[in-house]
């Protein structure tokens, strides 16, 4: 059986079948166009090449209504370009009027983004705003669709360590599994906020000389658990070429801490990663 095609025209006897049932496997996007309307025009070439980029994961159902003008009356289509986005058998969304490929780019992405990858996105948002209840809400949200995701529990340990809800922090780690895939993200942000809760004195100590390796182990703490990464960071390396022995090698010890409290694809922690072993090597 030759594969559905992911440009293809649609008139008003084939929508149902074409378009209704087809957006119960992807999403459609209708366009209604004409050659005589240049922007309408140009919104059907982003589109198209949209369409060659994203491989299948949205079909385009083109309707130029100079020449099948009944589906674009059925559905009270009043300008042109006009757009209806068709998805699981009912329309979704509207665009009237000129486009950008941006806009459209935009709008693609949200329609063929997984739940993973949307729920990333809204935490990358909300967590950029350091907006801990909003992110702390949306991922409860997710964990009562999907109670067991594990992806989901990791951020949620995460996302209490930041707020600075510790013991609760704690209880959600102690129900992941050890060899949960990023697990040792909240377990060393939890390390880090707890190392901070226990010292004593840590602010006066930012004031006291760099050559003091204690002063130094809990300014890059305090910083650490702020988030201020490069200068926690820095601090450690500091300690690190100054006294390897110190402390049992805490200098080591709590850099790598902190860059895996930065998660993985951090190009700050990769930058340090690389100074540490080009020091030790």
């Amino acid at each position: 059986m030759d594969a559905k095609p992911t440009v293809f025209n649609v008139e008003l006897p084939s929508f149902a079948t074409d378009v209704v049932e087809r957006s119960k496997e992807v999403p459609v996007i209708l366009l209604f166009w004409t050659d005589q309307v240049p922007p309408a025009a140009e919104t059907k070439r982003h589109l198209e090449t949209l369409a060659t980029q994203y491989q299948g994961k949205f079909a385009l159902a083109l309707c130029d209504v100079s020449q099948t003008p009944e589906l674009a009356q059925q559905l009270r289509v009043q300008g042109l370009p006009s757009i209806r986005v068709v998805a699981n058998g009912q329309i979704a969304h509207q665009l009237d009027g000129p486009q950008g490929e941006s806009v459209l780019r935009q709008m693609i992405d949200e329609l063929t983004m997984s739940g993973s990858e949307r729920l990333k996105e809204g935490l990358e948002r909300l967590i950029a705003f350091r907006d801990w209840d909003g992110a702390l809400s949306l991922i409860r949200q997710a964990l009562a669709e999907e109670p067991n995701n594990p992806g989901f529990r990791v951020e949620l340990a995460d996302l209490l360590a930041r707020k600075g809800e510790l013991d609760d922090a704690r209880t959600a780690l102690d129900s992941i599994a050890e060899d949960t895939p990023e697990r040792d993200r909240p377990a060393a942000r939890l390390e880090i906020a707890e190392a901070a809760a226990a010292i004593d004195g840590g602010r006066h100590s930012r004031r006291r000389p760099d050559t003091d390796l204690d002063a130094l182990y809990e300014t890059a703490i305090s910083e650490a658990a702020e988030e201020n990464y490069e200068a926690a960071l820095e601090h450690c390396m500091t300690i690190l070429r100054t006294d390897r022995k110190f402390r049992e090698d805490i200098g080591r010890k709590t850099m790598i801490t902190i860059m895996t409290a930065m998660g993985k694809g951090s190009e700050l922690a990769q930058r340090y990663r690389r100074r540490m072993f080009a020091f030790m090597h």
